[in-house]
Protein backbone atom coordinates (compact mmCIF):
# COMPACT_ATOMS: atom_id res chain seq x y z
CA UNK A 1 0.00 0.00 0.00
CA UNK A 2 1.25 4.01 -0.81
CA UNK A 3 -0.14 6.66 0.25
CA UNK A 4 -0.29 10.15 -1.49
CA UNK A 5 -1.60 13.63 -0.37
CA UNK A 6 -4.20 14.81 -3.17
CA UNK A 7 -4.38 18.80 -2.63
CA UNK A 8 -7.84 19.74 -3.89
CA UNK A 9 -7.68 23.52 -3.26
CA UNK A 10 -7.09 25.66 -0.66
CA UNK A 11 -9.72 28.49 0.47
CA UNK A 12 -10.49 30.42 3.87
CA UNK A 13 -13.41 30.31 5.85
CA UNK A 14 -14.81 32.58 9.08
CA UNK A 15 -12.68 31.56 11.90
CA UNK A 16 -15.84 32.48 14.53
CA UNK A 17 -17.69 30.22 12.28
CA UNK A 18 -15.02 27.26 12.17
CA UNK A 19 -14.87 28.13 16.10
CA UNK A 20 -18.00 28.34 17.30
CA UNK A 21 -18.65 30.02 20.76
CA UNK A 22 -15.27 30.03 21.38
CA UNK A 23 -13.33 33.44 21.80
CA UNK A 24 -11.55 35.06 19.11
CA UNK A 25 -8.62 35.83 21.52
CA UNK A 26 -8.55 32.00 22.17
CA UNK A 27 -8.61 30.17 18.54
CA UNK A 28 -6.15 33.04 16.84
CA UNK A 29 -3.81 31.78 19.04
CA UNK A 30 -3.34 28.63 16.79
CA UNK A 31 -5.74 29.93 13.81
CA UNK A 32 -4.53 33.52 13.00
CA UNK A 33 -7.11 35.58 10.82
CA UNK A 34 -6.95 38.19 8.12
CA UNK A 35 -8.47 41.56 8.54
CA UNK A 36 -11.73 40.00 7.30
CA UNK A 37 -11.35 37.32 10.00
CA UNK A 38 -10.78 34.57 7.50
CA UNK A 39 -8.41 31.63 8.41
CA UNK A 40 -6.76 29.52 6.03
CA UNK A 41 -8.39 26.24 4.98
CA UNK A 42 -6.91 23.17 3.02
CA UNK A 43 -8.73 21.01 1.12
CA UNK A 44 -5.96 18.00 1.94
CA UNK A 45 -7.82 14.32 0.29
CA UNK A 46 -6.16 11.23 0.26
CA UNK A 47 -4.84 8.61 -2.34
CA UNK A 48 -4.45 5.00 -1.54
CA UNK A 49 -2.67 2.80 -3.94
CA UNK A 50 -3.43 -0.48 -2.80
CA UNK A 51 -2.87 -3.41 -5.16
CA UNK A 52 -5.03 -3.03 -8.21
CA UNK A 53 -7.38 -0.23 -6.92
CA UNK A 54 -6.93 3.39 -6.14
CA UNK A 55 -8.95 4.88 -3.32
CA UNK A 56 -9.64 8.54 -3.51
CA UNK A 57 -10.75 10.00 0.09
CA UNK A 58 -12.88 13.16 -0.52
CA UNK A 59 -12.54 15.72 -3.68
CA UNK A 60 -12.94 19.18 -2.72
CA UNK A 61 -14.67 21.69 -3.77
CA UNK A 62 -14.22 21.18 -7.28
CA UNK A 63 -14.29 23.57 -10.07
CA UNK A 64 -17.79 23.81 -11.47
CA UNK A 65 -19.76 26.32 -9.17
CA UNK A 66 -20.20 30.20 -10.17
CA UNK A 67 -17.79 33.00 -9.82
CA UNK A 68 -20.00 34.76 -7.22
CA UNK A 69 -19.91 31.46 -5.46
CA UNK A 70 -16.49 30.82 -5.27
CA UNK A 71 -15.72 34.33 -4.23
CA UNK A 72 -17.57 33.50 -0.71
CA UNK A 73 -14.45 31.27 0.02
CA UNK A 74 -11.64 33.33 -1.29
CA UNK A 75 -9.72 30.70 -3.07
CA UNK A 76 -5.53 30.97 -2.44
CA UNK A 77 -2.86 28.87 -4.19
CA UNK A 78 -2.89 27.03 -7.51
CA UNK A 79 -3.79 22.91 -6.29
CA UNK A 80 -6.03 20.94 -7.96
CA UNK A 81 -6.61 17.37 -8.00
CA UNK A 82 -5.73 16.76 -11.42
CA UNK A 83 -2.46 18.36 -10.75
CA UNK A 84 -1.74 16.42 -7.49
CA UNK A 85 -2.53 13.16 -9.58
CA UNK A 86 -0.48 14.02 -12.44
CA UNK A 87 2.43 14.65 -9.60
CA UNK A 88 2.46 10.93 -8.73
CA UNK A 89 1.90 10.02 -11.97
CA UNK A 90 -1.98 9.02 -12.07
CA UNK A 91 -5.11 10.16 -14.21
CA UNK A 92 -8.38 10.76 -13.01
CA UNK A 93 -9.69 7.97 -14.91
CA UNK A 94 -7.51 5.56 -13.34
CA UNK A 95 -9.19 6.35 -9.65
CA UNK A 96 -11.39 2.95 -8.98
CA UNK A 97 -12.96 4.30 -6.15
CA UNK A 98 -14.22 7.60 -4.75
CA UNK A 99 -15.15 7.73 -0.68
CA UNK A 100 -16.75 10.76 0.67
CA UNK A 101 -16.59 11.14 4.08
CA UNK A 102 -19.88 13.39 3.55
CA UNK A 103 -21.16 15.12 1.27
CA UNK A 104 -20.80 19.08 2.27
CA UNK A 105 -19.80 20.45 -1.25
CA UNK A 106 -16.37 21.01 0.72
CA UNK A 107 -15.72 17.79 0.65
CA UNK A 108 -17.71 16.55 -2.58
CA UNK A 109 -17.60 19.02 -4.97
CA UNK A 110 -15.15 17.92 -7.26
CA UNK A 111 -16.58 14.69 -7.56
CA UNK A 112 -19.00 15.89 -10.50
CA UNK A 113 -17.85 17.90 -13.44
CA UNK A 114 -19.79 19.79 -15.99
CA UNK A 115 -20.04 17.80 -19.53
CA UNK A 116 -18.30 18.47 -22.35
CA UNK A 117 -21.16 20.55 -23.60
CA UNK A 118 -21.69 22.49 -20.49
CA UNK A 119 -25.02 21.28 -20.32
CA UNK A 120 -25.21 19.47 -17.46
CA UNK A 121 -23.27 17.31 -15.29
CA UNK A 122 -21.21 14.10 -14.65
CA UNK A 123 -19.85 12.18 -12.72
CA UNK A 124 -15.71 13.70 -12.64
CA UNK A 125 -14.28 10.32 -12.40
CA UNK A 126 -15.80 7.92 -15.02
CA UNK A 127 -14.25 4.41 -14.05
CA UNK A 128 -14.53 4.89 -10.06
CA UNK A 129 -17.71 3.57 -7.48
CA UNK A 130 -18.75 6.38 -5.17
CA UNK A 131 -18.85 5.27 -1.67
CA UNK A 132 -21.10 7.42 1.00
CA UNK A 133 -24.22 5.33 3.37
CA UNK A 134 -27.87 5.35 3.11
CA UNK A 135 -28.25 7.37 6.29
CA UNK A 136 -26.31 10.34 5.20
CA UNK A 137 -27.58 9.71 1.58
CA UNK A 138 -30.97 10.07 2.70
CA UNK A 139 -29.97 12.91 4.69
CA UNK A 140 -28.24 15.20 2.26
CA UNK A 141 -30.39 14.26 -0.40
CA UNK A 142 -33.72 15.59 1.85
CA UNK A 143 -31.84 18.27 3.92
CA UNK A 144 -32.66 20.24 6.46
CA UNK A 145 -32.92 23.98 6.45
CA UNK A 146 -29.31 24.54 8.29
CA UNK A 147 -27.06 22.32 5.76
CA UNK A 148 -29.32 23.20 2.88
CA UNK A 149 -26.51 25.50 1.49
CA UNK A 150 -24.20 22.74 1.76
CA UNK A 151 -26.04 19.95 0.35
CA UNK A 152 -25.54 20.94 -3.50
CA UNK A 153 -28.18 18.21 -5.88
CA UNK A 154 -25.61 19.44 -8.42
CA UNK A 155 -23.33 17.45 -6.38
CA UNK A 156 -25.21 14.46 -5.68
CA UNK A 157 -27.69 13.26 -8.16
CA UNK A 158 -25.00 12.86 -11.09
CA UNK A 159 -23.68 10.48 -9.39
CA UNK A 160 -27.12 8.30 -8.29
CA UNK A 161 -27.88 9.01 -12.33
CA UNK A 162 -24.63 7.08 -13.41
CA UNK A 163 -25.56 4.01 -11.55
CA UNK A 164 -21.68 4.49 -9.96
CA UNK A 165 -23.15 5.24 -6.06
CA UNK A 166 -22.99 2.67 -3.97
CA UNK A 167 -23.53 2.55 0.10
CA UNK A 168 -20.94 1.68 2.85
CA UNK A 169 -22.72 -1.43 4.13
CA UNK A 170 -23.06 -0.74 8.35
CA UNK A 171 -23.16 -3.83 10.91
CA UNK A 172 -23.88 -1.56 13.99
CA UNK A 173 -22.04 0.04 16.80
CA UNK A 174 -20.30 3.38 15.95
CA UNK A 175 -16.74 2.22 14.88
CA UNK A 176 -16.99 -0.55 11.77
CA UNK A 177 -13.32 -2.34 11.86
CA UNK A 178 -13.54 -3.25 8.01
CA UNK A 179 -15.45 -2.27 5.14
CA UNK A 180 -16.29 -2.81 1.31
CA UNK A 181 -12.97 -0.47 0.88
CA UNK A 182 -10.70 -3.13 3.90
CA UNK A 183 -10.31 0.23 6.05
CA UNK A 184 -11.99 0.65 8.99
CA UNK A 185 -15.04 3.65 9.95
CA UNK A 186 -15.66 5.71 13.10
CA UNK A 187 -19.48 7.09 12.09
CA UNK A 188 -19.58 10.67 13.72
CA UNK A 189 -23.14 12.21 13.73
CA UNK A 190 -22.44 15.26 15.51
CA UNK A 191 -21.08 17.30 12.74
CA UNK A 192 -23.91 16.05 10.42
CA UNK A 193 -25.73 12.32 10.13
CA UNK A 194 -23.15 9.60 9.82
CA UNK A 195 -19.78 11.00 8.76
CA UNK A 196 -17.72 8.66 7.80
CA UNK A 197 -13.75 8.53 9.45
CA UNK A 198 -11.30 6.32 7.78
CA UNK A 199 -9.05 4.73 9.72
CA UNK A 200 -6.07 2.91 7.48
CA UNK A 201 -3.74 0.62 8.62
CA UNK A 202 -0.02 1.52 7.51
CA UNK A 203 2.71 -1.05 8.03
CA UNK A 204 2.61 -0.74 11.89
CA UNK A 205 0.42 2.87 12.09
CA UNK A 206 -3.12 3.71 11.85
CA UNK A 207 -3.32 7.06 9.82
CA UNK A 208 -7.07 8.37 10.67
CA UNK A 209 -8.75 10.89 8.08
CA UNK A 210 -10.19 13.61 9.70
CA UNK A 211 -12.42 15.07 7.90
CA UNK A 212 -14.43 17.16 10.04
CA UNK A 213 -14.57 15.47 13.22
CA UNK A 214 -11.09 17.24 13.85
CA UNK A 215 -11.13 19.85 10.86
CA UNK A 216 -7.41 21.94 12.36
CA UNK A 217 -4.84 21.14 15.31
CA UNK A 218 -6.12 24.09 16.75
CA UNK A 219 -9.39 22.54 17.42
CA UNK A 220 -7.80 19.58 19.59
CA UNK A 221 -9.72 21.23 23.04
CA UNK A 222 -13.14 19.75 23.71
CA UNK A 223 -15.30 23.04 23.64
CA UNK A 224 -13.48 24.09 20.03
CA UNK A 225 -16.72 22.61 18.00
CA UNK A 226 -17.45 24.52 14.65
CA UNK A 227 -20.47 26.47 14.40
CA UNK A 228 -21.20 24.43 11.11
CA UNK A 229 -22.09 21.36 13.19
CA UNK A 230 -25.58 20.47 13.50
CA UNK A 231 -25.61 18.65 17.22
CA UNK A 232 -22.46 20.25 18.92
CA UNK A 233 -23.30 18.60 22.45
CA UNK A 234 -23.11 15.73 20.42
CA UNK A 235 -19.53 16.72 18.92
CA UNK A 236 -18.09 16.71 22.38
CA UNK A 237 -18.76 13.07 23.11
CA UNK A 238 -17.50 11.72 19.76
CA UNK A 239 -14.31 13.92 20.27
CA UNK A 240 -13.76 12.64 23.75
CA UNK A 241 -14.37 8.95 22.47
CA UNK A 242 -11.90 9.26 19.82
CA UNK A 243 -9.45 11.81 20.91
CA UNK A 244 -8.92 9.36 24.09
CA UNK A 245 -8.55 6.51 21.74
CA UNK A 246 -6.43 8.17 19.67
CA UNK A 247 -3.92 9.36 22.37
CA UNK A 248 -3.93 5.75 23.70
CA UNK A 249 -3.77 3.83 20.40
CA UNK A 250 -0.73 6.56 19.05
CA UNK A 251 -3.09 7.44 15.90
CA UNK A 252 -1.42 9.46 13.09
CA UNK A 253 -4.05 12.28 12.40
CA UNK A 254 -4.52 13.00 8.69
CA UNK A 255 -5.76 17.07 9.19
CA UNK A 256 -7.95 17.58 5.65
CA UNK A 257 -8.32 20.81 6.73
CA UNK A 258 -5.40 22.23 8.56
CA UNK A 259 -3.33 24.67 5.48
CA UNK A 260 -0.37 24.24 8.18
CA UNK A 261 -0.51 20.76 9.78
CA UNK A 262 -0.81 17.98 7.56
CA UNK A 263 -0.36 14.79 10.49
CA UNK A 264 -0.43 15.11 13.82
CA UNK A 265 -0.24 12.64 17.02
CA UNK A 266 -1.96 13.54 20.52
CA UNK A 267 -1.24 12.58 23.90
CA UNK A 268 -3.13 12.86 27.56
CA UNK A 269 -2.16 15.82 29.52
CA UNK A 270 -3.72 17.42 32.39
CA UNK A 271 -5.97 19.51 30.35
CA UNK A 272 -6.95 17.01 28.52
CA UNK A 273 -5.90 15.24 25.53
CA UNK A 274 -3.39 18.08 23.10
CA UNK A 275 -0.90 18.00 20.44
CA UNK A 276 2.14 15.86 20.66
CA UNK A 277 3.89 15.90 17.65
CA UNK A 278 3.36 17.11 14.09
CA UNK A 279 4.80 15.71 10.93
CA UNK A 280 4.85 16.41 7.24
CA UNK A 281 3.39 13.78 5.37
CA UNK A 282 6.87 13.11 3.64
CA UNK A 283 7.79 11.79 7.62
CA UNK A 284 5.56 9.63 7.28
CA UNK A 285 5.09 8.17 3.75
Amino acid sequence: MTIYPIEAGNFKLDGGAMFGVVPKSLWTRTNPADAHNMIDIAARCMLIEDGDRLILIDTGMGNKQSEKFFGYYHLWGNHSIDASLKKYGFHRDQITDVFMTHLHFDHCGGSVQWNKDHTGYEPAFKNATFWTNENHWKWATQPNRREKASFLKENLLPMEESGQLKFISREGGQFQKRSELDFGIFFADGHTEKQMIPHITYQDKTIVFMADLLPTAGHLPLPFVMGYDTRPLLTLDEKEIFLNTAADQGYYLWLEHDAHNEIITVQQTEKGVRLKDTFTINEIF
